[in-house]
C-alpha cells in the first residue's frame, strides 16, 4: 500500500524545515532586515549583504500594506551544489526584487546547513505572483539554472490576515 506524502498527524524527526520554524524565520528576518533600528553594518555582520540594500528601500508598511500573497519556499542543494545554487540565487535576486508587485523579496541561506535556502516573497496579488513566474530572469535563473541543481523544492502560500 502507499503511503501518501501529503497527509500528515505530526512532523518526522528528521525533516528539515516545519510550518512552526518557516513562519518564525520569517519573522525574524522582516525584523532584522525591515528594522529602522538595524545599520547597514549590523545588517551586514547578520548576514544581510544582498537583501540590505533592499530593506532600506521599503519600510515594513509598505510590504504588508493590503494584504497579498506571501510564498515561502524551502529548497536543499544536491551534495556539492550549494555554491552553485547560491551563486545562480546572488544573479537573480536583484531582478525579482525590482519587480513590480513584489515588496519584500528575501533569500536566506542556512547557517548550519549551507546547502538550505529559504526564501519570503511578499505579492501584491496571484497576477504579480504569476508576472513572476513568468519573468525572464525566473526563467533563465531559476527554471533553467537551480532547479536541476535542487535535491528538494517545497512552497507554501499564505494569505495575509
Amino acid at each position: 500500500m502507499e503511503r501518501s506524502t501529503y497527509a500528515r498527524s505530526a512532523p518526522r524527526v528528521h525533516e528539515t524545515f516545519s510550518r512552526r520554524s518557516v513562519i518564525t524565520a520569517f519573522g525574524a528576518v522582516l525584523a532584522i532586515y525591515l528594522s529602522p533600528w538595524t545599520s547597514s553594518s549590523q545588517a551586514q555582520q547578520q548576514g544581510g549583504k544582498t537583501m540590505n540594500h533592499y530593506a532600506t528601500q521599503k519600510s515594513l508598511s509598505d510590504a504588508v500594506d493590503g494584504g497579498g500573497l506571501l510564498v515561502v519556499a524551502q529548497w536543499e542543494a544536491k551534495p556539492g551544489e550549494a555554491d552553485k545554487v547560491a551563486a545562480i540565487l546572488e544573479r537573480f535576486l536583484p531582478e525579482a526584487q525590482r519587480e513590480d508587485g513584489v515588496n519584500p523579496f528575501l533569500i536566506s541561506r542556512a547557517r548550519e546547513n549551507p546547502a538550505q535556502f529559504l526564501f519570503y516573497e511578499l505579492f501584491r496579488d496571484e497576477a504579480a505572483f504569476k508576472a513572476h513566474q513568468e519573468s525572464g530572469h525566473f526563467k533563465t535563473y531559476i527554471a533553467g539554472e537551480a532547479l536541476p541543481l535542487l535535491a528538494k523544492r517545497e512552497r507554501a502560500q499564505y494569505g495575509l490576515l
